[in-house]
C-alpha cells in the first residue's frame, strides 16, 4: 500500500502588480519582453476564463498591471501613450491558477530534491502566474522563494505557501512532520502560521482526532486546509470541516467494505472498491452530496495518476529536456517497467477517475487543478499544467470549460476571484498569449508565447531555455 501513497503526495493573498523594470533584479529583467506602463493586445482572441465563447478581434488595455478595457477592435480606443502590441492568430486566457504544486521533485528512495531554481521558471513559462505548493518539504525555503518573487528577485508566480505535510506514522519520508496527538497538531499549524504559510495539508495516516484539531486551528489562523487521506475517510473530512481534497476520488477509502476507523485500508482494496462502485449509484451520489454540502473543493492531478497508467503518452520532449540526466533515465526506465503490465489495475481506473470527477461537477461541485510533480518523475512544471487542462477535455468537459478549471475555480476556492482567475476590467493582467485558439483545439494551449504576470510580460521561451538539463537537480 505504502508504494502508491509515497508516490503521490478564506485566505486572500496580498497582491499587487509585479514590480516594474526599475525594481527587478537582473535575474528577472533578462526574461521580460513587454514592460510598458500602458499597452493594447490589438486584434486578439479573448477566452477570459468564464466560460462564455471566445470573442474574436478585441482589444485588451492594461495599465500599470491591471486591466483597463476589454473590447471589440471598433469600439475600443488606443490610449495615446499605449505601447501597442499585434496580437493577429493569437489568443488570450487568465493565468492559470494551478492547487496542487510542489517545489520538489523525487530524487528516488523516497526523497525529495528542493526545486526552487527551475520549477518558478517553468510554473511561469507554462503560463502559470499562481500556484498553492499543497505541502513543502522545505517550507522555509517555499517561504524564502515566495518572498523574493514578489520582491522581484527571482522569476516566478505567486505562491500560496502550504506548511510541511501533518501525517501520522507509517510513511517512511524524512521530510515528513509527524504528529504526536491533537495538541501537536494544534502545535505545529500554529507555529508555521506564524512563520507565515498561507495554507496546510494533512496526509495519508493521520487520525481523525488529529486531523479535527489541525483544522480547527488552521481555521482560527484565517488559513485553509486540503488532505490528501487514507486513513480517514472524505465524508468524515468533511464533516470535521476540511477544505479542500486533493487527488480527486484516487483515495477515497469511503467505500472500502469493513473500514477500520483511523486505520488505512491496503490500496488494492480502495482501488477496488473505486472500481466496483457506480458512478450514478447512491453511495457515490450520497458522498458527493456530502462534499457538495459542505463546501468542500476537489483537486483534479490527472498527470501524476497518468504516469502510473500503462499505455498513455510520455512526458513530452520538453519536459525531458528540461530533466537532468539521472532524473530523466530513472524516469525512462520506470516507465518502460509500467508500459508491459497490461494487468495494471490503472488501466481502469485513471478513466473511471475522470468520470468520477466530471459527476462531482455536473452535480454542482467545485473542481480545481493542479499536476503534483511527483510519482517517479515525468511531471514537470510548466508542460504537465498544459496536460491537465487537456486531461480535462479528455474527460468530457469542453475546452472552454477545462480553461476556467485552471484558472477561474482556483481563484475562487483562494477567494482571490476578485482579482485573479479571469481576464476582467479592474483585474491584475495575469494573461496568457498563445498561439492558436485553445477554444477549439485545447492542445494550442502548449503555444504560449507571452506570459504577463501583473502587466510584466514575459518571454516563456527564454524561460524554457534556461532550465534545460537541471530538473531533478535544482
Amino acid at each position: 500500500m505504502r508504494s502508491i501513497f509515497l508516490c503521490l503526495l478564506a485566505l486572500a493573498l496580498p497582491i499587487a502588480a509585479f514590480p516594474q523594470a526599475q525594481s527587478m533584479s537582473s535575474r528577472v529583467r533578462a526574461f521580460v519582453s513587454v514592460d510598458a506602463p500602458v499597452f493594447a493586445l490589438v486584434g486578439v482572441r479573448v477566452i477570459d476564463g468564464t466560460g462564455v465563447p471566445a470573442r474574436e478581434n478585441q482589444v485588451v488595455i492594461v495599465r500599470d498591471g491591471i486591466i483597463a478595457a476589454v473590447g471589440d477592435a471598433a469600439s475600443i480606443g488606443i490610449p495615446d501613450d499605449a505601447e501597442v502590441l499585434d496580437m493577429e492568430g493569437r489568443s488570450v486566457l487568465p493565468g492559470m491558477v494551478m492547487m496542487h504544486e510542489h517545489m520538489f521533485y523525487p530524487a528516488g528512495g523516497g526523497s525529495y530534491n528542493q526545486q526552487t531554481y527551475s520549477f518558478p521558471r517553468l510554473y511561469l513559462a507554462g503560463g502559470v502566474t499562481t500556484i498553492r505548493t499543497a505541502a513543502a518539504i522545505n517550507p522555509y525555503a517555499d517561504l524564502n522563494l515566495k518572498r523574493n518573487i514578489e520582491a522581484g528577485q527571482v522569476p516566478g508566480p505567486r505562491i500560496d505557501v502550504t506548511g510541511p505535510f501533518l501525517n501520522g506514522p507509517g510513511v517512511p519520508i524524512l521530510e515528513m512532520r509527524i504528529v504526536d496527538g491533537p495538541d501537536d497538531a494544534r502545535r505545529v499549524v500554529s507555529y508555521w502560521a506564524d512563520e507565515g504559510v498561507d495554507s496546510f495539508k494533512a496526509y495519508t495516516m493521520i487520525s481523525r482526532a488529529e486531523l479535527g484539531a489541525a483544522i480547527e486551528e488552521a481555521h482560527s489562523r484565517g488559513s485553509k486546509f486540503t488532505a490528501h487521506l487514507c486513513s480517514v475517510t472524505y465524508r468524515e473530512a468533511a464533516e470535521l470541516g476540511v477544505d479542500n481534497l486533493e487527488h480527486g476520488f484516487m483515495v477515497s477509502s469511503d467505500f472500502v467494505v469493513d473500514k477500520v476507523p483511523d486505520e488505512c485500508p491496503s490500496s488494492n482494496s480502495i482501488f477496488q472498491s473505486l472500481l466496483e462502485v457506480e458512478i450514478d449509484g447512491p453511495e457515490f451520489r450520497g458522498l458527493v452530496q456530502t462534499l457538495i454540502e459542505h463546501g468542500v473543493a476537489l483537486t483534479s492531478t490527472l498527470p501524476v495518476i497518468e504516469t502510473f497508467t500503462p499505455g498513455r503518452p510520455p512526458a513530452s520532449n520538453g519536459a525531458l529536456d528540461a530533466m537532468a540526466t539521472e532524473a530523466r533515465e530513472a524516469y525512462l526506465r520506470r516507465r518502460a517497467s509500467i508500459a508491459v503490465d497490461q494487468d495494471s489495475h490503472w488501466i481502469n481506473l485513471f478513466g473511471k477517475l475522470m468520470r468520477m470527477e466530471r459527476a462531482f461537477v455536473e452535480a454542482g461541485g467545485l473542481l480545481i487543478t493542479g499536476t503534483d510533480p511527483t510519482g517517479y518523475g515525468g511531471v514537470v512544471a510548466g508542460y504537465s499544467n498544459w496536460r491537465a487542462v487537456e486531461l480535462h477535455v479528455e474527460s468530457g468537459f469542453t475546452p472552454l470549460e477545462a480553461i476556467q478549471i485552471a484558472t477561474l475555480n482556483g481563484a475562487l476556492y483562494l477567494g482571490m476571484d476578485d482579482r485573479i482567475g479571469s481576464i476582467a476590467v479592474g483585474k491584475l493582467a495575469d494573461m496568457v498569449v498563445v498561439m492558436g485558439n485553445p477554444a477549439s483545439d485545447i492542445n494550442d494551449i502548449e503555444n504560449v508565447e507571452l506570459v504577463f504576470k501583473g502587466g510584466v510580460g514575459f518571454d516563456s521561451r527564454r524561460l524554457f531555455e534556461s532550465v534545460k538539463g537541471t530538473v531533478g537537480i535544482r
